[in-house]
């Protein structure tokens, strides 16, 4: 018999910002099956269940790992209800109206050579104490000599296109061309249906059987080309896409600009009528600068840490969400709109914040809408393939030697205002600008965040960071 804590630790793979990462060779079938039984361990202490429902992204890894945890479950006496591919939030709200817990399997935007395993309780995401407990948890089980097949169920891509068309009249996008940047997105056979069924004239856009890694927080130089070319190829009003497992969206205004996350979530949130809201500490200032929520409360990046913040929130405020700078929305309480409950989806959401943005572009451009807001603008990048240790040895001797941190980064006359460790490295400079550095919590990768008045200066100081980080040598420059 094998445990599945010992399973899980000899695999070397951890909890990142959301979900379980590793490389597809780290996930055996053995380790997707303790990761499964040691969910269902977790779970059963709070639920009673006898389903389980079960999707997938487009990576060539995950029919098989899927196929594995349905396997662990049956040897639980627990059936497997397959949504085959769809979004994440697909999955999770389908499961959450049937009250029982669902597992995703997907590795979001990393490359497809990794995946992952996200693991949702009946009323929602697991938190943080949660994939503690998952770790620790001793179940036996056998090893397994063969894997189901399993058979698509599609009621959670009905339930999901349903909760989006009935919000809106069949003419809410009459006169509108969106183009649907499908790549391999999890949800591009859902995204014509629900802008086609609220009367937009869709365009789709590079489809690919091989899966593609869209990072909606560092976006490519190649799609931002892209972008601006089809914008004006198709003259779109806007471009729809979202990441790997669809629960980040990605979207551009008329002219092909793709608008950062956070601007995104900002928008949805104030149409709204939200009054409480949690966001990363990575996000943009504009959303306190423009003073449309009654209460901002920032947390550590990842969904676990926003949606940890609701509970507080809601013991002073009806209406309450959260988003990150990557555009996933997260909707922490029923909300009224146009006659309509919606209802809540506490997990990362790509149809609603676009949704909502069209509605605040219905007559006039989505730039102009985006213009209104203080002009404060957000840029990131990253360096693939960075050691985390790496990473961290900097962010330790930058806290401890800020100004030394500074000045090997190439900022010269010019101090530090404000010092927030809440999650990296992130420096307010008396002169406006905003540097924060940060190790990704699913990669190998570091992250630079900056924030300006102009988006030129925004790209400017990340481009200078990471060249002078990614140069041999700099840990040694900090540490003299």
């Amino acid at each position: 018999m094998l445990l599945s804590s010992d399973v899980i630790k000899s695999s070397g793979i951890g909890f990142g910002t959301s979900g379980a990462r590793g490389l597809v060779t780290q996930f055996t079938n053995e380790v997707c099956a303790a990761f499964t039984l040691s969910f269902v361990a977790t779970q059963r202490q709070h639920f009673t269940f006898n389903h389980i429902a079960i999707a997938i992204d487009n990576r060539p890894s995950s029919f098989r790992m899927a196929m594995t945890c349905a396997k662990a479950l049956e040897h639980l006496g627990i059936e497997a209800i397959y949504y085959g591919v769809v979004p994440t939030p697909a999955l999770a709200y389908a499961a959450m109206q049937d009250n029982i817990p669902s597992i995703m399997v997907t590795g979001s935007h990393i490359p497809f050579d990794r995946n992952g395993l996200k693991f949702y309780r009946p009323d929602g995401e697991i938190s943080k104490a949660d994939e503690q407990e998952i770790l620790c948890t001793r179940a036996e089980f056998p090893p397994f000599d063969g894997i189901p097949n399993l058979t698509v169920n599609p009621h959670a891509a009905r339930l999901y296109i349903q909760r989006y068309t009935s919000l809106f009249n069949a003419t809410f996008l009459t006169g509108k061309r969106i183009g649907i940047y499908e790549h391999s997105s999890a949800g591009r056979d859902l995204y014509s249906k629900i802008f086609s069924a609220l009367g937009a004239e869709v365009i789709a856009l590079e489809r690919s059987d091989e899966f593609v890694p869209i990072d909606t927080e560092a976006v490519a130089d190649e799609d931002i080309a892209k972008a601006r070319n089809w914008s004006k190829q198709y003259a779109l009003d806007a471009i729809f896409s979202t990441d790997g497992d669809g629960d980040r969206p990605l979207v551009a205004d008329e002219n092909g600009t793709w608008l950062r996350g956070d601007i995104l979530g900002l928008l949805c949130a104030n149409a709204l009528h939200i009054e409480a809201i949690a966001i990363p500490v990575n996000s943009n200032t504009a959303i306190e600068s423009c003073a449309y929520f009654s209460h901002v409360k920032r947390t550590r990046i990842g969904s676990p840490y926003v949606i940890a913040e609701f509970s507080a929130l809601a013991e002073n405020y009806e209406t309450i969400a959260g988003f990150e700078a990557n555009g996933g929305f997260l909707l922490g309480s029923d909300v009224r709109f146009k006659q309509h409950t919606l209802k809540a989806l506490p997990t990362r959401d790509a149809v609603l914040p676009a949704l909502m943005l069209f509605a605040e572009a219905k007559h006039k451009t989505i730039s102009a809408v985006v213009d209104s807001l203080p002009k404060r603008v957000t840029y990131s990048n990253r360096i693939k393939n960075f050691a985390t240790e790496r990473s961290q040895i900097i962010l330790t001797l930058g806290q401890e030697n800020p100004n030394r941190l500074l000045k090997a980064l190439g900022f010269e006359g010019v101090s530090i205002q404000t010092l927030d460790c809440t999650d990296g490295l992130r420096m307010s400079l008396k002169d406006g600008r905003i540097i924060h550095l940060r190790p990704s919590g699913n990669a190998p990768e570091l992250r630079c965040y900056a924030e300006a008045d102009s988006v030129e200066i925004a790209k400017a100081l990340v481009h200078s960071c990471l060249s002078k980080i990614a140069v041999n040598g700099f840990v040694d420059l900090l540490s003299e």
